[in-house]
């Protein structure tokens, strides 16, 4: 099957947090979007890995991406080595994206910033004609996707490119309460930066900000470790 769109997290709930709303725009264009979780979050403070996984296909269907996987890497021991590279190239092998929407390089949480290098190293072997994997029995061809962006998650950076999601910052929000277990406190729960009372208004005052840098309501902000070429000077317009 392919995809336009390979959306990873290191663990349930990043991809909603960090690029929810262009998720959500681009399947409501008609493109197909996957999401890749690499652990099952077993180590986060609250919840639990079955009821992550309920709250993660709750979300994923709020977003209308076609199908979501996880690939049971050690949560807080994702390691950037050439067998967690092979399962990703597998990955990427099987859905062929033209697009990766991956972590941000440099974050609070130690899982992002490895996950980031793991994703972004994974893209460039799978398209190495000589690396040989299989999936399902079948014998892969190598497919390298055109663009890999990290999206923003804890900390702050200078993005390379802004998406207008103005008309989606509600789903957006919609989907990252999917995951109440992580974002809503009550007697049973430990107090956490993500079920802090500003935590989802940070949110929306976040893409809120970066809508006004591009004179939009709310957008997402990506950074790109290469550069982004365009076909035509008017494809900006």
């Amino acid at each position: 099957m392919k995809v336009d769109i390979l959306a990873f997290g290191a663990h349930p709930d990043d991809v909603e947090m960090g690029c929810g709303g262009t998720i959500a725009k681009s399947t409501s264009m008609g493109k197909t979007v996957g999401i890749i979780d690499l652990t099952r979050g077993e180590l986060g403070t609250n919840g639990s890995v079955e009821l992550r996984d309920n709250e993660a296909s709750e979300a994923s269907s709020i977003l209308g991406s076609k199908f979501r996987l996880n690939l049971d890497f050690e949560d807080a021991f994702i390691f950037n080595n050439k067998e967690n590279q092979i399962e990703v190239v597998k990955i990427i092998r099987h859905y062929q994206p033209d697009i990766i929407l991956s972590p941000t390089q440099f974050d609070r949480h130690s899982d992002h910033g490895k996950a980031s290098d793991l994703i972004y190293e994974s893209a460039f072997l799978s398209g190495l004609t000589k690396l040989d994997t299989a999936y399902e029995g079948e014998n892969q061809s190598p497919w390298r996707p055109k663009i890999n962006l990290n999206y923003q998650q804890w900390n702050d950076f200078d993005p390379d490119l802004i998406v207008d999601i103005s008309d989606f910052i509600e789903i957006k929000k919609d989907a990252i309460l999917a995951f109440k277990s992580q974002v809503l406190k009550d007697s049973s729960t430990k107090s956490t930066k993500i079920n802090s009372d500003n935590f989802i208004e940070s949110i929306k005052y976040r893409a809120k900000n970066y809508g006004r840098l591009i004179d939009k309501e709310y957008a997402e902000a990506f950074q790109s470790r290469k550069n982004i070429a365009i076909d035509n000077i008017f494809d900006l317009l």
